[in-house]
């Protein structure tokens, strides 16, 4: 999963993003409303963590154009601990919910991980499918009840066919959502995690459509 951090405060900003990094997420970082506006707009995100008050333009602001524009990603907005009309403004703009500052990284990581299975469609910090569990919780996958151990980017791959299982998802797609902005991103690769994916599971829930990406679904076998 790919997240868009922005906030100015440098300190802060890099504590998410080693937080989020450690939990296996990609992570992209903007320290003004200038930046943080463009990369939302233009690039593809699994959720945003967005302060009110940053320079150039406001979180605000940002907001409301991004959800004018039809960018619905989720986004957690960063307020002040007595900002109470700032949490109105940025909810009513279209935030999904709120942190108020000083917070506790582990709640900003729950909060997250809600945002992200609720516009997955996801009701569970399990996420199932057939034999195959990925406990989002603690990023542990286990098939049959069976811990199965998996480098952090396979993880990331899985994490993202099973928060969208069902759907075809191509090589792009995963690329943009698995590799952080900085990281230089070969598609070609994606073929090798899911084949080393495959083989940890020896469960037949990835298939390939050719010419379009890959579908994760478990297909029970006929007797």
């Amino acid at each position: 999963m790919r997240v868009l951090i922005v906030e100015d405060d440098a300190t802060l900003s890099e504590q998410m993003r080693q937080s989020l990094a450690d939990a296996g997420y990609a992570v992209d970082l903007a320290d003004n409303g200038e930046d943080g506006h463009f990369l939302g707009d233009t690039e593809p995100y699994d959720a945003v963590i967005l302060d009110l008050g940053l320079p150039i333009m406001d979180g605000t602001s940002i907001l409301r154009k991004w959800r004018t524009d039809g960018r619905d990603m989720p986004v957690l907005i960063l307020t002040a601990r007595d900002g109470w009309t700032d949490k109105v403004e940025g909810l009513d703009a279209g935030a999904d919910d709120y942190l108020t500052k000083p917070f506790i990284m582990e709640e900003l990581l729950a909060r997250l991980r809600a945002l992200i299975r609720r516009s997955a469609g996801q009701s569970s910090p399990q996420i199932s499918c057939g034999p195959v569990m990925l406990d989002t919780r603690n990023g542990r996958v286990s098939v049959d009840g069976h811990p199965v151990k998996l480098t952090a980017q396979e993880f990331k791959l899985l994490s993202y066919l099973m928060h969208h299982e069902g759907k075809v998802v191509s090589r792009t797609e995963l690329t943009e959502h698995i590799y952080d902005q900085d990281f230089d991103r070969d598609s070609n690769t994606i073929e090798v995690f899911v084949n080393r994916i495959r083989k940890k599971l020896d469960v037949p829930i990835i298939s390939t459509v050719r010419g379009l990406g890959y579908r994760l679904e478990w297909q029970e076998e006929e007797a």
